[in-house]
């Protein structure tokens, strides 16, 4: 199974008139994904961005709830249903690949879908038909410590199961619009993609821990401490 990272846009646009035609093409890109991968996945893994802990958190509810971890928009999109199904089963395998990796990982039955996790999916997979389990990210974004994580979940694209990053490459929602925003986010995206496009392994590794962060005395999070 391949790995994507999906840039999952703003709040619940696909069910907010006007915000879904502005996110025609991401609609259409979304809906195209499953035709890539070589087979039907058997589960989703979906590391979010949405959600934060003090340990890598794996969701294990059967039947996860909804997260309506958004504000201000109309009010039937509080009461938006992705039924997926959980798996116990793929949780307990994620914290055990990320314990043997020298994690203290833990399981979340009450954690539910985010926004980053369902508005995705409901155009990729719209019939709710297959596992899906969330991810937390690390708090601190430690990138040595978020590569290691993902090395250590490999085996799962060869049992069946999709990985799938939620987010967004730069998000600081105080700046959202301001002029001053615009080269801090540009600067981070340029070095985020010359990161990504070295052939190399190694040197993509490298590039991708940064020892320095961007400044951004406005930006409640340095954007160089990840992927948010």
């Amino acid at each position: 199974m391949p790995v994507y990272f999906l840039s999952h846009g703003g709040g619940p646009w696909p069910y907010v008139e006007g915000m879904r035609q502005q996110f025609a093409k991401t609609e259409r890109e979304f809906r195209a994904l499953p035709e890539r991968p070589p087979a039907k996945p058997k589960a989703v893994l979906m590391v979010t961005g949405h959600w934060e802990a003090d340990e890598f958190t794996v969701s294990s509810a059967e039947y996860p709830p909804m997260e309506y971890d958004y504000y201000g928009f109309p009010a039937h999109t509080y009461h938006i249903k992705y039924p997926a199904p959980g798996s116990p089963q793929l949780a307990s395998r994620v914290k055990t690949l990320l314990s043997n990796a020298g994690f203290s990982a833990k399981e979340d039955s009450g954690r539910g879908f985010d926004h980053g996790t369902f508005v995705p999916l409901a155009l990729m997979y719209p019939n709710a038909d297959m596992p899906v389990v969330m991810l937390s990210l690390k708090s601190g974004y430690d990138p040595q410590e978020h590569i290691r994580a993902g090395q250590a979940l490999q085996p799962l694209r060869d049992e069946g199961v999709l990985i799938i990053g939620s987010g967004l490459t730069y998000h600081n929602m105080r700046g959202f619009g301001r002029d001053e925003s615009t080269p801090i986010a540009e600067a981070f995206e340029n070095y985020l993609n010359n990161a990504i496009e070295q052939g190399d392994t190694k040197v993509r590794k490298r590039a991708g821990i940064r020892s320095e962060p961007i400044p951004n005395r406005r930006c409640r999070r340095q954007p160089s401490q990840g992927l948010i």
